[in-house]
Formats: C-alpha cells, structure tokens, sequence
C-alpha cells in the first residue's frame, strides 16, 4: 500500500521539523511555516504557498546532520528536496524549491542591499554555495522558467525567520499541498 504523501510530508514537519535552523531563532518547522504564511498572505498559487512550506524540506531528508554549513559543506538541499519533492509534485512546486538558492545568489548580485539583509545563516551558507551572480549568470538565472516564483520564494525564505511568530499549524496548509498532487 502507498503511503499517503500529504501525510508523509505532514510527518516531516512535525517530526523532524523541531530540528535547528542553522543559528536562526526558529526551528525548521516554524520556517517552514512562517514562509507558507507569508505567501498566503501575498496570495500566491498554491503551488507557491507549498513550495514556500516545503522549500527547505531537502534539510529533513538528507542525513547530513542539522548544519553541515558550519561544516563547511554546502548540503545542497534544493536539489535534495527537488528530487524528493518531483515524486509527488510538478515543476510548478519543485522549480521555485530547485532554484530559491540560486535566486539568493541571483538577489545578491542584483540588488545592491539584499545581502545586508540576509541572516548569518545566508550569508555564511552564500559563500558555500557560490557567492553573488555576476552579471552574466544573473541574467541567465532571470531567463529561466520558475526564477520569478523562485525569487519570490526566496524573499519568504529571508523574512521567515522571526522568533515566537504566530502562525497556523502544518495542517492548516495541507489543503494547498493536497491540491498541488500530481495525481498517484
């Protein structure tokens, strides 16, 4: 028998959610959640709100430990969530989640201020994962398919990370990620 995905997925974050973010004040599962809410309230697609929810779910599926950054290591979990999220999902929800770090790469060398506004977790994970884009890539990274949803998700991903915020639980946004379903 198939395991319910929605429910597997709700397991994750609440499971392995309570692990650290880094050196946020947040836990995974809160970031997860303050990110969702973020685009529900600027009224995204579904498909963004569960991207914005499961962004970072490559972190709870790799066995890398909770911060292997401060090992030096770059855990590539945008690829890692990718891949696990394409069993389940289309590209409209597994692009922004490939590329929301290429798209912190991609603000950094666009935006003259966006990186005095990343938290000590990005700008250390930033180095790890190939510092700002330079002109050329930017530009390449701005022509792709999903690198709009992508930025948008990412600027979720750097707001959602406020201490003690009050969100919605994990299955408030289940109805968003059931809808998302490729069908199985």
């Amino acid at each position: 028998m198939m395991t319910d995905p929605v429910a597997m997925i709700a397991g994750l974050l609440d499971g392995k959610g309570e692990r650290n973010y880094g050196l946020s004040l947040v836990n995974q599962r809160a970031h997860a959640l303050q990110a969702a809410l973020l685009a529900e309230q600027s009224g995204c697609t579904p498909a963004l709100i569960t991207a914005a929810l499961l962004h970072d779910i490559g972190h709870m599926v790799h066995d890398l430990g909770e911060d292997p950054a401060a090992e030096g290591v770059d855990d590539r979990h945008e690829e890692v969530g990718q891949a696990f999220l394409a069993r389940y999902f289309g590209p409209d929800v597994t692009e922004p989640v490939r590329l929301h770090v290429a798209a912190k790469r991609y603000l950094c060398g666009v935006e003259a201020d966006y990186f005095g506004r990343l938290s000590n977790d990005s700008v250390r994970s930033l180095a790890l994962q190939g510092g700002p884009m330079a002109a050329e890539e930017a530009a390449r990274f701005a022509a792709l398919p999903g690198a709009e949803d992508a930025v948008r998700l990412r600027r979720f991903d750097e707001a959602a990370k406020v201490k003690g915020l009050a969100t919605p639980p994990v299955a408030h946004f289940l109805p968003y990620v059931r809808a998302c379903l490729r069908p199985w």
